[in-house]
Formats: structure tokens, sequence, C-alpha cells
């Protein structure tokens, strides 16, 4: 069960919006507040871990990442706290930005671009268990500030904020995984395309013959940080080739994920892989993953391969997740989940996706409203399609 919450608990927090309703359990109660860091922290994380235990939230929704540098980076915090006979059922995290008038509100985002590079999926209020209904009334709270964007959401967050007012949908992205329930290695590898099972084959052969090849996870925080070292080096190599900055050119991104990696691994939450072949001659290593563990799901979040090496039928990438998926279903996990974007290694070895959107939702009546009409105007003015009714969503 969530956290009981006394009557006047939270005196610090400036309560900005409240609705109190009887359920049938008890009082529901959701409140917008703002939050001072100097007090209020403690009690936010306390609360939040709590609410976790009866929760089916993503590694996204985690305190271990909402809380992470989340003093410097959140300058000005909101929470959105559903209450129900005093426990917590509820809770969601925002950012205020933007001049009166132009509030905008960012959930369990900073809307800082160079913050904000960490890239948030599965992302949603935390909710309790059946409560999906909670989302809804917690989005109309914040939308009482201003607009409200809602990145890498599902689709029942972005049902329950088109039911509020003017909802934009900017992007829609699948998140392919590869379901491991009731699978060894031999099952789940039979499970894939005929020409995706050949190169696995070829390239762990090619690779054995030079020499015996293991993965290795990091035992520990320091070597945890050595490997994140390499596999930035192995990644930004990758994208400078091709003129691009890559993701660790951020400094914020870089100090995000040390931190985090010094805070979830210790909890079993976060990992460190690194695959490598080794021989007499020494140890050449192929590739490095960095993943995130939540309730038997592995989350891939970044990798970083040596393509440099490699010969023509060495495949770093695909060898290094084919090595993980493998432990993952030794440990019994339930999915290999390869988060949002285009990849074609994603598409052949994943069985299933779930579609992920990035949106923004503002109330059908003020300035923000007033833009979006504006542009979606202009959009069908240019393409010289006019309709006598307006879509709840646009794509």
């Amino acid at each position: 069960m969530g956290r009981a919450v006394a009557p006047g608990a939270h005196p610090t927090t400036r309560r900005c919006h409240a609705k109190t309703r009887q359920a049938t359990s008890g009082i529901m109660r959701i409140e917008l507040a703002r939050l001072d860091w100097d007090s209020d922290l403690s009690e936010l994380e306390n609360d939040w871990r709590d609410l976790e235990q009866n929760a089916n939230g993503s590694f996204f929704q985690s305190w271990t990442w909402i809380g992470c540098r989340v003093r410097s980076r959140f300058c000005k915090p909101f929470v959105v706290r559903a209450t129900e006979g005093g426990v917590v059922v509820g809770l969601a995290l925002f950012n205020r930005r933007g001049p009166p008038r132009l509030r905008t509100l960012w959930l369990h985002e900073t809307g800082d671009p160079r913050e904000d590079s960490v890239f948030i999926e599965h992302n949603g209020p935390l909710v309790a268990c059946g409560r999906d209904a909670l989302l809804r009334p917690m989005l109309e709270a914040a939308l009482e500030q201003g607009r409200v964007m809602l990145n890498g959401v599902g689709d029942a967050v972005r049902d329950a904020a088109c039911s509020l007012g003017l909802c934009r949908v900017l992007a829609s992205r699948p998140a392919p995984y590869a379901s491991l329930v009731g699978a060894d290695a031999a099952t789940w590898l039979s499970r894939l395309g005929r020409s995706t099972r050949y190169q696995l084959r070829r390239s762990r052969r090619r690779y054995e013959a030079e020499g015996v090849v293991t993965l290795r996870r990091a035992g520990d925080v320091e070597e945890a940080l050595a490997f994140f070292g390499g596999l930035a080096t192995l990644h930004q190599q990758r994208w400078t080739a091709r003129g691009l900055p890559g993701a660790f050119a951020e400094p914020a991104f870089v100090a995000f994920h040390q931190t985090l990696i010094a805070r979830g691994l210790p909890r079993g939450e976060v990992e460190l892989l690194r695959v490598s072949v080794e021989n007499a001659a020494g140890e050449r290593v192929i590739g490095y993953l960095y993943n995130f563990i939540w309730r038997a799901t592995i989350y891939a979040y970044q990798g970083g391969f040596d393509y440099d090496r490699a010969t023509p039928h060495e495949k770093p990438g695909l060898t290094c997740h084919h090595f993980a998926i493998e432990a993952a279903i030794a440990t019994q996990s339930w999915r290999y989940d390869f988060l949002a974007g285009k990849a074609q290694y994603k598409e052949n070895l994943a069985d299933g996706a779930a579609l992920l959107h990035w949106m923004e939702t503002a109330r059908a009546y003020g300035a923000f409203a007033v833009q979006m009409y504006a542009r979606r105007w202009l959009r069908r003015l240019k393409s010289n399609l006019w309709t006598t009714a307006e879509p709840k969503i646009e794509q």
C-alpha cells in the first residue's frame, strides 16, 4: 500500500490547486503544490518509494530516475499528489518554465533541452495498481498552471490528456521489445527470422574462432563507471564519424548518468555489461551495454560497440545484445525492451512493440490554445484541407 499522509502534512508546500471528492473507500484528494526542496525533498522521496511498491510503473517512473539530480535540475518543481483516505495513490512531478501567461509544466522533465537530453520514455504519472482513472484528474490539476508537455507517454496517458482539452501529438514512436516469458536461449533464438538467426550464429562463431567470448557485469560502481567511460568512447567514435555530435557530447547527459549509475547499481536497478573475446594475446572488447532493470524488465538504454575492428561478418551490436538477452533469460526476466526509435537490429530481435507519444495539451481557451489552433489552421491552409470538425488529436 501507499504511504499514509497525516492531516496537515507537507506544511511547507504551497497549495496551488486542490480537489476533494468522496470515493467508495474514503475521501479522494488531488492536489497540485509548489515544492521547496530544502524541506520537501525527503518527504517526496519517501512517498514516491512507498508508492512504487504498489504501482506498475516503469524504471523511468521510479525515484531512482526521477530523483536523480532533481534538486539541481528542477528549478520550479510542482507535485500532483493524489490521496485516498490519507493514503498516497498517485504522484507526478513537474517543472514549470515560461512567463505567467505562457507557463508550461513538463512531466518528469525540466523543459531545458540540455537536461532533457537524457530522454525519458515509458513516462506518465505514477499511480497505484488499478488506479488508471486517476490519470485524468491528476493531469487536470496540472493544466491549472498552463500548458502541459507529456513526453514518452503511453496510450492511457495520451487518452486521458486528450479528454481534457486541446491536444497535439508531436511524435509517436514504437518501442520494440523481445518477450522472454517461458523461453530459454534456444527457444528465444528459434522465434527470430531465419536471416537474423544466421547473422547471430555466424557473428558468434567468428568471435569464438578468435578466443573465448565472455559477458562481464560490472561488480561495483567504480567498475561500472569505467565501463560507462568505455561505452562513451565507442559510442562517440561511431557518431562523430557520421558528422553527428553523439549523446555524450552534452555534459548534462554525462553528469546525469554518472549519478544514476551510483544511485541505481547498488539497488540492482542499473547494470553495465562488457562483452569481450579473450585469448593468449589478451582481451579485445566487442562492446558495452548500459541497461536498467525494473520488475523483470531489462531496458536496453545505451550501447557502445567496436565497429572499427569488426570484420564484415562480425556484428558487435547484435552479438552484445545476443549475450545480454541470454543473460536476461538466465535471470528469469520477462522482457528485453529496446526502447523507442527505429533501428534494424530492434526490428530483427523484437517480437512486439509499445507505442509511445511526445505531446502537448492545453485548456481549450488560453494563449497556448490560440497558438495551437493557429498552427493547425495554417497547416490546413497550406495543404488546402478544410474540414468542419476539429479533431482532438493530431499526428
